[in-house]
């Protein structure tokens, strides 16, 4: 089933606890975390602090895509912060099966990140260990994007690989997700759709998000 992940990175962190009541009323099922420390992207956002008061404010899982450099640091801290998921870019890890062993030793679903420029053929030897597979449909670092087509690719690669491998894993899209882009990423395979801007951009995140998620699952035929 398709399911829609807000990502905070848009919504007004001065109401922070609402607007994400109000994206879970809209159907979000998961609160998608952008983790960034100024060094592997260009940009800096929050860390376990605000995942903690996150966690206090909802019960939904905490999605954290760690864009950060030595990742293997950070992990238990995310931990003890309450996340449920947590994923690591496959172009920040020198050492991947082992930060993904350290996740899962942690208690939290392991996963991979794929920038724009990155094969996915890479990742095909640890897609057993994995929950899912996010692509960055965007160059990581900032919202408000617009998607990059060949991502759609990348998603339908994925797919045909879970099938051939008789694997379960998730498929997670990030960057550019919106009305105009939702149909055909839905339709090569994603399965996880994280949106910022066009859940919180227009401060109305129940109806957006609800209107989102309906144009997903229509494409989808659920």
């Amino acid at each position: 089933m398709v399911e829609l992940l807000p990502s905070i990175l848009s919504a007004d962190f001065a109401h922070l606890a609402d607007q994400v009541a109000a994206a879970e009323h809209g159907g979000g099922t998961v609160i998608h975390v952008d983790v960034m420390d100024g060094h592997f992207v260009p940009n800096i956002t929050l860390g376990p602090p605000v995942v903690a008061s996150l966690r206090k404010a909802t019960k939904l899982p905490l999605d954290c895509h760690l864009m950060i450099e030595h990742p293997d640091e950070y992990i238990p801290a995310f931990a003890d912060a309450g996340a449920n998921w947590v994923s690591v870019h496959y172009e920040a890890c020198r050492h991947l099966h082992r930060t993904l062993e350290l996740i899962a030793h942690h208690g939290m679903k392991p996963a991979v990140v794929l920038n724009p420029a990155t094969r996915v053929n890479f990742i095909v030897d640890i897609l057993p260990m994995l929950h899912h597979v996010l692509i960055m449909s965007v160059n990581p670092g900032f919202g408000g994007q617009s998607f990059i087509p060949f991502s759609l690719d990348k998603i339908w690669r994925l797919k045909q690989l879970r099938e051939e491998m008789g694997l379960k894993f998730r498929i997670e899209v990030d960057g550019g997700v919106a009305h105009d882009t939702i149909a055909p990423i839905v339709q090569a395979g994603a399965d996880l759709l994280v949106a910022g801007n066009a859940v919180f951009g227009a401060g109305r995140p129940e109806e957006d998000a609800r209107a989102l998620l309906s144009a997903a699952r229509q494409a989808a035929g659920e």
